[in-house]
């Protein structure tokens, strides 16, 4: 939990006196030598207010340059022109983003004091390792592979101090604990930063043994591959914001097919159990019948909202034992009616036209549209045998049940006419194969089950791998 009014203010104090001890240091071990040359200077004070400038902020985590800039102006100037880049970087961060005093000083203390410490540690490692080196310039670095790994070895260490520094300030303030703050910030960027550090180690020696214009080229390199990089992140941040969004309108008209179907299982039991399984028989049907798993999905589909067309039709219908005419020429209306309410849902267009052309005859005498042979849809052709087959074969259809052989002998005796030969086929080879009971639901189908909410949305919000 966060800390007492009292604790709050006694570390802002602390913050404020290590922000005036890092610039009193930073002043009192500046050399007239670390402000030399002016166009190092320059170069790497523009680097850090632009690499700060093109920063991007993705899932809580800060993507920018201006680290790289900052461990190199510990590692080629000195600590005081570290030390004003990062404080020149916080001031033009915090009055951009508008963030509160306790930000300010926070980020003020932060990178003033990790770049003296940065600084003045490189100064220690490279008179000791290297020798009596006061500048890197071009040709005074002789062993460049030891000044590498001190360069890196400071880069990561200070990330650790700059990463220790703010973790404390969100513990004292926020209450959030230092484990998770390494969890859920270090450890995911660590794999970037050690990148981040060799790039800065091979900046450096480029400098100390090529000299400027080749640390000058590489920093425009830098700068342009920053741009790019951020405008992809963005790009996909956008990206994934708008596929939650589709994944949630996916869910919600996922979720008024199922009331739908629901209700009207709730007017006439046998409906949810006859669409679970004729779903199922399709799918089963259309994978023996080498369609892909995309299109398996559709047939699943199509067969589990094939019948929401009876939505619309009176109760007096729905169940009845004898149908008249009048009642006939309703029920003929189901598959344009579901059809056209699937077919408003983005996504469902596929599902729509296998819904509108299941009672389609291969001989050309079905509805709607008195289609002829492969002018049906393919899902369609599936759609017939299932339906046919699961109505005559299950206890609860209007009409009277047949054994699985009688309706096989039945599917046999339409093929060519009503169904398609080649599927029939296909469909009773698989069922001797498998014998009928394995794939029958039984009296109460899984509806839900078979639906797969959650899977199927998705589905739909994503219907072309990215």
């Amino acid at each position: 939990m966060p800390a007492s009014k009292i604790t709050t203010r006694l570390f802002w104090l602390a913050e404020a006196i290590l922000l005036v001890g890092a610039i009193a240091t930073a002043v009192l071990t500046s050399r007239a030598e670390d402000w030399q040359p002016l166009q190092l200077v320059v170069l790497l004070m523009a680097l850090a207010l632009g690499g700060q400038r093109l920063s991007i902020t993705l899932r809580g985590q800060q993507i920018t340059t201006a680290f790289i800039a900052l461990v190199l102006a510990m590692t080629l100037l000195g600590p005081a022109p570290a030390a004003l880049f990062g404080i020149a970087a916080m001031v033009w961060a915090s009055t951009t983003r508008r963030l509160p005093p306790a930000a300010w000083l926070n980020n003020l203390a932060t990178f003033a004091i990790f770049p003296v410490v940065g600084g003045l540690l490189v100064r220690v490692l490279v008179g000791t390792l290297i020798g009596n080196v006061h500048h890197p310039d071009a040709g005074e670095i002789t062993d460049g592979v030891t000044f590498a790994l001190v360069v890196f070895a400071v880069f990561m260490l200070m990330n650790v101090l700059n990463f220790v520094l703010i973790a404390i300030d969100n513990r004292v303030l926020e209450g959030r604990r230092l484990s998770s703050q390494m969890r859920d910030v270090l450890v995911p960027i660590l794999p970037g930063q050690i990148a981040a550090g060799g790039l800065t180690a091979i900046l450096a020696v480029a400098y100390a043994t090529l000299g400027f214009p080749v640390l000058l080229c590489a920093v425009l390199v830098i700068l342009i591959f920053q741009y790019l990089a951020m405008a992809l992140l963005r790009s996909e941040d956008r990206a994934d914001q708008l596929e939650a969004r589709s994944m949630h309108l996916a869910s919600l008209q996922l979720g008024v097919l199922t009331t739908l179907v629901e209700t009207l299982a709730l007017r006439d039991r046998v409906t949810a159990r006859h669409a679970a399984a004729v779903a199922r028989y399709a799918r089963a049907l259309a994978q023996e019948a080498g369609c892909s798993e995309a299109e398996q999905d559709l047939v699943h589909t199509a067969g589990l909202l094939h019948d929401i067309g009876k939505f619309a039709l009176p109760d007096r219908i729905l169940g009845a034992e004898i149908l008249s005419d009048e009642d006939w020429a309703l029920i003929r209306r189901h598959p344009q009616d579901g059809a056209t309410l699937v077919g408003r849902l983005d996504g469902y267009g596929p599902v729509a036209d296998a819904i509108l052309y299941h009672h389609e005859h291969i001989d050309g005498s079905g509805y709607p549209a008195g289609l002829i042979g492969n002018e049906i849809p393919l899902p369609s052709r599936i759609l017939a045998i299932c339906s046919a087959y699961d109505t005559m074969t299950s206890r609860d259809s209007y009409r009277s049940t047949k054994t699985p052989q009688d309706a096989i002998a039945e599917l046999r005796r339409m093929a060519g006419r009503q169904f398609d030969g080649e599927l029939v086929n296909t469909f009773v080879a698989m069922l001797e194969r498998n014998g009928p009971a394995k794939l029958a639901l039984g009296e109460e189908a899984d509806f839900e089950a078979e639906l797969a909410f959650e899977r199927r949305a998705r589905a739909i919000a994503q219907p072309t791998a990215r």
